[in-house]
């Protein structure tokens, strides 16, 4: 045996805690990261150049861009964030009120069929197979 095989013993506990800390901290950096090149593009009040000046800053020199970043402009992150968030909410509620008005609903139709046959446009056997058709 020639090469020697490190068995899961000899590897001590200490150096599996300094491995998970060092992945943890490097999956943090990412996250940080991303969210300042997202607050970039999402920041309405800065014009291109400064969006791209700060692109390049985070992108060349990403400690000192993003450590930076963070100290000029992060106290207005969370209040973008917080637009963006109430933007979509505002768009998503607004997209369904507009799908339920423009659907009818299958009580509307039911409603709409029993009028059409108290009025007498509509026999039993008509009203019984619209109702199914609703109804399925």
């Amino acid at each position: 045996m020639a090469d020697q095989v490190q068995l899961a013993y000899d590897y001590p506990v200490l150096g599996a805690f300094w491995t998970v800390m060092w992945i943890f901290l490097w999956i943090l950096w990412l996250v940080v990261l991303f969210r300042v090149i997202t607050d970039i593009f999402r920041d309405r009040e800065m014009g291109g150049w400064g969006k791209a000046g700060w692109l390049l800053f985070v992108l060349f020199l990403p400690f000192l861009g993003v450590l930076v970043y963070v100290i000029a402009r992060g106290r207005r992150m969370g209040e973008r964030e917080r637009q963006e968030v109430q933007e979509r909410q505002q768009a998503l509620d607004a997209y369904i009120r507009q799908t339920v008005s423009s659907g009818g609903t299958g009580a509307d139709e039911l409603a709409k069929l029993s009028a059409l046959k108290d009025k007498g446009e509509l026999s039993e056997d008509e009203f019984q197979r619209a109702k199914e058709k609703v109804l399925h």
